[in-house]
């Protein structure tokens, strides 16, 4: 068929950062926004030099990510989707497909969840090597329940309002989708309940589901009463350390849509779903953070036998624009795919996937 979301789109991608203060709850919110550029802009996007950079932590080298910084918007009304980090992540964490929706004509938005950032845990693992008390893991998930799915709803306001630039002038309300990894799929799964915007959902290896933690704080404080219809994507790993796939399992038989998949990507883990992943695995692996995930990281194999981080990239990449093209732009032949074509086509680029 001639519908192939694995190849990036027509758009060059144009990226802005606006950092936004929610004086309801005295939260200083950073947002990264991608977006359809206008042609002028077409090749600079993945030009080695004209690219844009950034630098995570001072001392860190820069990273590139394939957007023009302050590019000019592309005229036109485009669907938006939502995305949430991990616990310890950041807003940039998965440039690989926040650049890709852009690339196909889509506004997507990024919000970095002040306090539970890694620059947040590289200060607060500093700090217990150091000597000093780290916060009751049970606390910090329970602060985090109640922010995450506000910061997504500040985020989308201030993305239609205006606030977070002048993007506002090419999005269309009528059209949101949402996306998360990890806390960021808990909380795609939460924001989708409180926020009836929400019309698409692409959870990556979510968190919420039944595991092996006694007080599961995530779990219990998901609501999938969610009173309308909400196709809802699962793209999830076969040997995720962190979240095993039996909770995977269970949030799939709770999610309430008619239209609902999963997906479960052949020996990849947690990390398979960031950029450059194998850098993110071993790291990981080799230093997690203190508290709930220093023992679960001496059972992580290494990346060497894992899938490598391409698949996973392009599984997310394909099958994430397939779902939010068929939900949002009603793009029948992306709905045609989902059903008989998306299997065939993976095991076409040797990437090994089950469906379900």
């Amino acid at each position: 068929m001639s519908y192939d979301p694995f190849q990036r789109g027509p758009f060059a991608v144009g990226v802005r950062t606006s950092e936004l203060v929610d004086s309801e709850r005295g939260r200083s919110l950073a947002i990264e926004t991608w977006y359809p550029a206008d042609a002028a802009h077409a090749g600079a996007d993945l030009a080695r030099d004209t690219k844009d950079r950034y630098q995570l932590l001072a001392g860190l080298p820069h990273v590139a990510q394939d957007a023009v910084r302050d590019a000019r918007p592309a005229a036109g009304r485009f669907p938006v989707v939502a995305f949430s980090h991990g616990f310890g992540g950041h807003r940039r964490q998965s440039t690989f497909l926040c650049t890709h929706f852009a690339s196909h004509g889509y506004v997507v938005a990024a919000v970095d969840h002040t306090g539970n950032t890694t620059i947040d845990i590289l200060e607060m693992t500093r700090a217990a090597r150091g000597g000093a008390q780290i916060p009751d893991p049970l606390s910090t998930l329970e602060m985090f329940v109640d922010a995450r799915p506000r910061d997504v709803r500040f985020m989308i306001d201030r993305l239609l309002d205006g606030m977070a630039g002048q993007v506002a002038m090419i999005v269309d309300a009528g059209r949101i989708g949402m996306s998360g990894h990890s806390f960021g799929g808990w909380t795609t799964l939460a924001a989708t309940r409180a926020d009836v915007r929400i019309r698409a959902a692409l959870p990556l290896a979510p968190a919420g589901g039944a595991t092996r933690f006694t007080e599961d704080v995530l779990h219990s404080s998901l609501d999938f009463a969610w009173g309308r219809e909400v196709p809802t994507l699962f793209l999830v790993a076969e040997r995720d350390s962190l979240l095993p796939l039996a909770g995977m399992h269970d949030l799939l038989a709770r999610t309430p849509s008619a239209t609902k998949r999963m997906v479960v990507l052949e020996n990849a883990d947690h990390m398979h779903f960031c950029d450059n992943p194998e850098q993110a695995h071993e790291m990981f692996r080799m230093m997690p953070p203190p508290g709930l995930f220093t023992d679960i990281a001496k059972t992580i194999p290494p990346i060497s036998e894992l899938c490598p981080g391409n698949h996973a990239h392009d599984m997310v990449r394909g099958l994430g624009l397939a779902h939010m093209d068929a939900t949002l732009k009603g793009h029948d032949m992306a709905t045609g795919f989902l059903q008989h074509h998306a299997a065939p086509a993976l095991a076409a680029r040797g990437i090994r996937g089950a469906m379900h």
